[in-house]
C-alpha cells in the first residue's frame, strides 16, 4: 500500500474508530488471490467486543463506499483486535500488557521473558520469573533497550488469571471426549 493510500485511509478512518473510543492500531491492503483486503486493526484498553468490530466495519464501509480512498477495484475489509501475541510498540501496549508475561528481545543481544509490572513514558519495571525454585528478580527496562518485544500466552498462570479459563479448556475437552464417543 502506498504511503499516500495509507494517509488518507488513516486521515478517513480515524475520526470514525476514535468516535468508538479506540485506537486505529494498523490499516492494512494486501491482495488475497484477484481481491485486495483491507485490515483494520482496533484496540482500546477494556479490549475490543466483536459486537464493536461489526459495528466498525459496517459504518467504516459505508464511509469508504462513499469516498474514493480504496478505488473502484473490489476488496474485502477486515475489522479485527491485534491479538493475543501482539507486538509492543507503544507505550499504551506496555500498559495494556500489565501484569502479562512478555518475550523481549533487546538490542545487546539478550533475549528474557518477564512479567510487565508497571509501564511509563521512560520503560517498563518488570519481574524475571525464578528458575528452579529460585525467587523472581525486578528489572527495569528502558524503551531504548528493547529491539522487540510480544506478549506471551499463558495457559497455567498461577494467580487463575488464565488466557483460557479453566471452565473453557474443560468444555472443549468435554466436546473433544463427546465427538470421540459419536
Amino acid at each position: 500500500m502506498s504511503t499516500t493510500q495509507s494517509d488518507r485511509l488513516r486521515g478517513l478512518l480515524e475520526p470514525l474508530v476514535s468516535a468508538k473510543d479506540l485506537d486505529l492500531e494498523e490499516i492494512e491492503v494486501s491482495r488475497a488471490g484477484r481481491r485486495r483486503v483491507l485490515r483494520i486493526v482496533v484496540d482500546s484498553d477494556q479490549g475490543v467486543e466483536l459486537d464493536t468490530c461489526a459495528e466498525l466495519s459496517r459504518a467504516a464501509s459505508e464511509l469508504l463506499d462513499e469516498s474514493d480512498a480504496m478505488g473502484e477495484e473490489e476488496y474485502v475489509l477486515e475489522v479485527t483486535s491485534p491479538g493475543a501475541e501482539r507486538p509492543l510498540t507503544e507505550l499504551r501496549h506496555y500498559q495494556r500488557a500489565t501484569g502479562r508475561l512478555a518475550r523481549l528481545q533487546l538490542n545487546d543481544g539478550d533475549e528474557l521473558v518477564a512479567r510487565i509490572l508497571k509501564a511509563d513514558d521512560e520503560g517498563i519495571d518488570t519481574e524475571i520469573p525464578g528458575v528452579k525454585g529460585r525467587k523472581p528478580t525486578a528489572r527495569r527496562i528502558g524503551f531504548a533497550e528493547i529491539a522487540k518485544a510480544r506478549v506471551e500466552i499463558e495457559f497455567n498462570r498461577k494467580d487463575g488469571k488464565n488466557e483460557i479459563a479453566a471452565d473453557s479448556e474443560n468444555d472443549i475437552l468435554n466436546d473433544m471426549h463427546n465427538e470421540e464417543e459419536a
